[in-house]
């Protein structure tokens, strides 16, 4: 069983930036397609940016030209680079993890901008 455990998120002003981690546990990560996803109250869940075992990258074009997503093995951690940042961002984030049709999500952690 694979826990995810998000952290990076809290209050921050607009144009400014956060990085959002989340750490996984065991020994698959380096194989694992991981995920970042963001939930504003009463609105779905929404997918932000993707990246394989191999770092190949996707991003949803709401986020494209300013979120970065990455990955270190070595520390089991994907991370969230959030630049430019908008009121329009705040939301829970989540992280979330692929494996051979297995899912694991992490708890979320809060993003909130100000205006």
């Amino acid at each position: 069983q694979v826990q995810l455990v998000e952290s990076g998120g809290g209050l921050v002003q607009a144009g400014g930036s956060l990085r959002l981690s989340c750490v996984a546990s065991g020994s698959i990560f380096s194989s694992l397609v991981m995920y970042w996803y963001r939930q504003a109250p009463g609105k779905q869940r929404d997918l932000l940016a993707s990246i394989s075992s191999g770092a190949s990258t996707n991003y949803a074009a709401s986020v494209k030209d300013r979120f970065t997503i990455s990955r270190h093995n070595a520390k089991n951690t994907v991370y969230l680079q959030m630049n430019s940042l908008k009121p329009e961002d705040t939301a829970v984030y989540y992280c979330r993890g692929t494996l051979r049709g297995n899912e694991y999500w992490g708890q979320g952690t809060q993003v909130t901008v100000s205006s």
